[in-house]
């Protein structure tokens, strides 16, 4: 009978190390997956946030609630909710307003070997030839986190002329191509 108890006795201990073993990882996989949502949340987030800010339109309040909530389905809406908003907001960002005349513009003041990378040297920078004083004015937080316009991509130099555009200068910054381009 001592025999069959310490048997038993064995045989609950592995159980109890089997079944240890097995919720453990289950735990650490709902754990990290909790962390890569609330990843992804913050990654659509940032996003929208970015092509907001690029296009002057004010950011998506958040209260972010997906820090504190316990509920896995709501998170998971959460992040599909900003993805959508960040999709939305790439595709509004993608046709600037006077997208046709900022392309035409930009074939007068690129230099052809460069294209929207045009640096020759002159005080002027990027396809839509932006001075400085120009970059520092409308879009400042290109410049700081990205250097000068000829770093910047197409749409966010276009952007930024439009920034200018819509605070009252018109194409006048660009006097000579902007009549080429019968804008003025």
């Amino acid at each position: 009978m001592p025999n069959l108890s310490v048997r038993l006795l064995v045989l609950v201990g592995a159980l109890v190390i089997a079944a240890a073993t097995l919720i453990r990882p289950t735990t650490a996989n709902a754990k990290s997956n909790r962390v890569a949502v609330l990843t992804q949340i913050v990654g659509a987030r940032d996003e929208t946030w970015r092509w907001q800010r690029l296009m002057g339109k004010p950011q998506t309040p958040t209260v972010y609630s997906e820090r504190t909530v316990t509920s896995s389905a709501y998170r998971l809406w959460l992040r599909e909710l900003w993805q959508k908003r960040a999709n939305r907001a790439a595709r509004r960002a993608s046709t600037p307003p006077h997208r046709a005349a900022w392309l035409c513009i930009h074939r007068y003041e690129r230099d052809p070997a460069q294209g929207w990378t045009t640096r020759t040297g002159n005080g002027f920078y990027g396809g839509l030839q932006m001075g400085l004083s120009f970059q520092r004015s409308y879009g400042g937080d290109l410049l700081q986190t990205k250097g000068t316009a000829d770093r910047w991509s197409p749409l966010e130099q276009m952007w930024v002329a439009e920034r200018a555009h819509r605070s009252g200068l018109g194409f006048w910054p660009w006097p000579n191509t902007a009549r080429y381009c019968g804008l003025i």
